[in-house]
C-alpha cells in the first residue's frame, strides 16, 4: 500500500485525545500503537488485543512516524570559543 493511502488512516479529532493523531477515528492513538511496538509487543499481539484493528493501521502509524522524523531538524549547538 502507498504511503498516502496509508497515511488516509491517520485522523484527528479534537474531540479525542486532544486533537491527537488517531487511527481511523476511533480511541486509539498513534503513539500508543508506536509505544507498544518501542516496548517490544509484536504486531500480532496487538492485533489480538485490538480486533477492530488492521495490519495497514500499524503500518500507517510506522509510515507517520517516519515522516515526522524525517523532517526533524536538530541544530548543533556550538562550544563558546572562549569557554
Amino acid at each position: 500500500m502507498q504511503d498516502a493511502k496509508l497515511l488516509e488512516r491517520i485522523t484527528y479529532n479534537p474531540k479525542i485525545f486532544g486533537g491527537k493523531p488517531i487511527i481511523r477515528g476511533k480511541r486509539l492513538a498513534v503513539e500508543h500503537v508506536l509505544g507498544m511496538l518501542a516496548s517490544g509487543h509484536s504486531h500480532q499481539n496487538i492485533l489480538e488485543d485490538f480486533p477492530w484493528l488492521e495490519e495497514q493501521d500499524i503500518q500507517a502509524c510506522l509510515t507517520y512516524a517516519a515522516r515526522l522524523v524525517g523532517r526533524e531538524r536538530i541544530e548543533p549547538v556550538l562550544a563558546d570559543a572562549g569557554a
